[in-house]
C-alpha cells in the first residue's frame, strides 16, 4: 500500500487551487506525480459538487492510469480511479467523470460531450522525457495525425474547457501557467552509501 499524504497537506493543496483567481489553465511542474494527481483530482472532485457538468481525466496511457489508481496518495482518489478504469465513465453527484488517453482512438465518449457541459479537465503526462504526441497504431493513422497541431491532446481541451490542470515536469508548456505548492520541497542532494548524488538527477515518486 502507498504511504498516504497528510490529510492537512491534501486539504492545503486543494484549497490553494480553490483560492487561485488567476490563470485557469495551470501546469503543475513539481516532481511528485502521485501527490500532485491526488491534489488535482480531489480539487476537481470538489469543484464538481459546486459546478456540475462533465470532467475529463486524460492520462498519457493506460499503464500510467493503472499506476495512478494504485499509487496515488489518498485512498479516495485510488478508489475512484479504480472504478473509472472501466467503463471509463462514472457519475458523481450531478457530474460525470470521463477517462481517456492521449490516443485519439480512446475519445469515443469524450468527443461527444457538448461544449457547454464541459467544466474541467485533468491532463497527466508521464515523467519520461518524450514529447506529448499521438500514439500511432497503424500506417493509416500516420497521415491523419501528421496534420495535428503540437500538443493536440492538450490544446484540444484548452479550446473547449474553461479550466484545466496539466501535470508535467518536462518543461514549461505554452499557454499554461506554472503553479507550485509551497509544501512540496525541491529535491536536494541525496546520499547513498557514502556517495553524493547530484540534485541535477531527477527524482520523482515514479522512480
Amino acid at each position: 500500500m502507498p504511504l498516504d499524504m497528510d490529510k492537512r497537506l491534501l486539504y492545503e493543496g486543494v484549497k490553494a487551487l480553490v483560492d487561485n483567481k488567476g490563470h485557469k489553465h495551470l501546469q503543475l511542474p513539481q516532481q511528485k506525480l502521485f501527490t500532485l494527481f491526488s491534489i488535482a483530482f480531489q480539487y476537481f472532485l470538489f469543484k464538481s459538487t459546486k459546478s456540475p457538468g462533465a470532467y475529463i481525466i486524460r492520462i498519457e496511457d493506460s499503464s500510467l492510469a493503472e499506476k495512478l489508481a494504485k499509487r496515488s496518495k489518498d485512498s479516495s482518489t485510488r478508489r475512484f480511479l479504480q472504478a473509472l478504469l472501466l467503463p471509463r465513465k462514472l457519475k458523481y453527484g450531478k457530474s460525470i467523470f470521463f477517462l481517456d488517453f492521449f490516443h485519439i482512438g480512446s475519445w469515443n465518449l469524450t468527443k461527444a460531450i457538448p461544449e457547454q457541459k464541459m467544466k474541467g479537465a485533468l491532463i497527466v503526462k508521464n515523467s519520461k522525457d518524450r514529447p506529448m504526441e499521438p500514439m500511432i497504431e497503424s500506417e493509416d493513422e500516420t497521415e491523419e495525425f501528421s496534420s495535428l497541431p503540437e500538443n493536440f491532446f492538450l490544446t484540444s481541451l484548452l479550446d473547449i474547457t474553461p479550466e484545466t490542470i496539466t501535470i508535467s515536469h518536462n518543461g514549461n508548456i505554452d499557454g499554461l501557467q506554472s503553479f507550485n505548492f509551497g509544501f512540496i520541497q525541491k529535491e536536494k542532494e541525496k546520499v547513498l552509501k557514502g556517495v553524493k548524488i547530484s540534485e541535477d538527477i531527477k527524482w520523482s515518486e515514479e522512480d
